[in-house]
């Protein structure tokens, strides 16, 4: 897919063909804007194709949006899965755009952001205007307005309460926003959509995937590595408690009807966490992976050809962050699953945060870095080699440890993830950090490390 960028721009005719072909795998790649209409749809929009002399090509919906289109009612451009290309690259804009989606705008501003990058204001919004067309706030504009859909179709909260849920300042940003995206109003919006059937106090979605998709093996995945406490899996449904800004939260994700998608029920301690969970349970599922572009590389090894032909679209499934992924490698170094799963467990149990009342056998969120006081000899039974690393690196803010995020730079190759004992002789190189809990950051290469 990625010959429809030209340098980092778009390549017009190469996308204009993908939209004539209405070639799915192009969805959340680029997005088609039509002069004469002013909307934008999905690359697979299903109605008539635009004269190519009445296209523009937008790389986000943002983008489209600030130009002046609406989203397109049919095909639903601001539902589809993400760019796989903000994954794979470890620059400032990827790294930028990985940190809107787990919602650093609507924590910390824009300003916030820019300190995450290690950038100023004014020169982060330089660098994502000149690759995308519009800045941060837009970007997180866009993802609020996509938020605020998704309460609006799966939920009857008063829209006053959803605005705010959704992230927005004030009533009236929520309406107009609202108007200029969709060209409808909230109430229009909702119609005649009801939440979908389920116990009180969860939401429904369905999570958008890539096809070829198989959701049943990747959730069987993640069932046989389930920690007690923290995840559970009942053979069709895998549980897990996630820990988002505002409070711990419960996801059930399962397989969808239509084979190719996931989903969720989510039950938040806040409302306004949505955005973030729905992104972080995306991640968990390696959901905007580029299905297409995995199997041609795969497929290119002569011990792997017949293994892509048998099962193409293979995903890679992870943690919810970095912190999580990288303590349950360093505990699963020495022993079998089976104890991995125990002494994981026995983590969670002794320092992780509990949830305000159990949900079916969860019970407690992952241990945070800086709100979690881990045991320091070690109580949950595992081998001191494997627990000491975990014991002062929560903490993640004093010289020569690292600050693992969505968005920080890559350390310098050899440079230690953390000054302490670990599996083996340690501090652990680049490379085995790399190996250990790379897919837990959302980028190949992703850690910021602070020390020499």
């Amino acid at each position: 897919m990625t010959e429809l960028l030209e340098g980092r721009g778009l390549d017009a005719d190469r996308c204009y063909r993908a939209v004539t072909s209405r070639d799915a795998r192009f969805d959340g790649w680029f997005f088609t804007a039509v002069r004469t209409t002013r909307i934008y749809c999905r690359p697979s929009c299903p109605a008539r194709t635009p004269l190519v002399g009445n296209v523009e090509f937008h790389p986000t919906a943002a983008g489209a949006q600030a130009a002046g289109f609406r989203a397109c009612r049919r095909c639903r451009p601001d539902a589809v899965p993400g760019s796989p290309e903000w994954d794979v690259r470890a620059d400032v804009v990827a790294r930028a755009m990985r940190l809107i989606a787990d919602g650093e705008v609507e924590r910390s501003g824009v300003a916030g952001l820019a300190a995450a990058l290690g950038y100023s204001e004014r020169q982060l919004h330089r660098l994502v205007v000149a690759e995308l067309g519009v800045g941060p706030l837009a970007l997180a504009r866009a993802q609020r307005a996509q938020t605020a859909r998704v309460l609006l179709e799966t939920t009857d909260l008063p829209v006053a309460d959803l605005a705010f849920a959704a992230g927005f300042a004030s009533i009236r940003q929520f309406n107009d926003t609202v108007r200029e995206v969709f060209a409808t109003t909230p109430s229009a919006l909702r119609g005649s959509r009801r939440p979908a059937a389920g116990p009180s106090g969860w939401l429904t979605l369905r999570l958008a995937a890539r096809a070829p998709f198989c959701a049943a093996e990747v959730l069987l995945f993640l069932g046989g590595h389930a920690v007690a406490g923290l995840e559970e899996w009942d053979g069709v449904t895998f549980s897990r408690v996630l820990d988002l800004p505002h409070g711990p939260a419960v996801v059930r994700l399962s397989p969808a009807a239509d084979g190719v998608s996931v989903t969720a029920r989510l039950r938040l301690a806040e409302l306004r966490d949505l955005g973030v969970a729905v992104a972080r349970c995306r991640h968990l599922l390696d959901l905007d992976a580029d299905p297409l572009a995995v199997d041609t590389v795969l497929a290119a090894d002569p011990a792997l050809a017949g293994l892509v032909r048998a099962a193409p679209g293979r995903r890679m499934p992870t943690h919810p962050d970095a912190v999580e992924g990288a303590v349950r490698a360093v505990l699963g170094q020495h022993v079998s699953l089976g104890g991995a799963r125990t002494f994981t467990a026995r983590v969670v149990a002794a320092a992780g945060t509990p949830l305000p009342e159990p949900v079916g056998t969860l019970t407690h969120a992952f241990p945070a870095p800086g709100r979690s006081s881990m045991p320091t000899s070690a109580p949950w039974g595992s081998p001191a080699a494997a627990g000491a690393p975990c014991t002062p690196w929560p903490a993640g803010s004093s010289p020569g440890r690292s600050t693992w995020a969505p968005g920080p730079t890559a350390p310098r190759p050899g440079a230690p993830c953390w000054p302490s004992r670990g599996s083996g002789p340690g501090p652990w190189p680049w490379s085995g950090c790399a190996d250990s809990a790379t897919r837990t950051s959302g980028c190949p290469a992703t850690w910021r490390c602070a020390g020499p």
